[in-house]
């Protein structure tokens, strides 16, 4: 009888477990907000470092793309320690 009540127990608990994991599963929704998420966080540097390169660039006597080229690394790189951050985070 005692087996009974455990092995009883043990198909609920694990009943319950598979329910749980049903209900908590991804959605489409919440799949395609992640996904846009990871794109932000990497593309928003890279836009942001060649844009203040840019205007850097115009503000400095001669025509130069250093600061552009140099604040477009620094923004891939900034965007690719972000989407690692944030998929560890997940």
């Amino acid at each position: 009888m005692n087996q009974q009540r455990r092995l009883k127990q043990q198909i609920e608990n694990q009943v319950k477990r598979i329910k749980k994991a049903d209900r908590e599963r991804p959605n489409l929704l919440s799949q395609t907000a992640y996904i846009g998420t990871l794109g932000l966080v990497m593309v928003l540097p890279i836009i942001g470092g060649a844009y203040l390169g840019h205007w850097l660039d115009s503000i400095m006597p001669g025509y130069s793309m250093c600061w552009t080229l140099s604040l477009l690394f620094a923004g891939i790189v900034v965007g690719m320690f972000n989407v690692y951050f944030l998929i560890q985070n997940k």
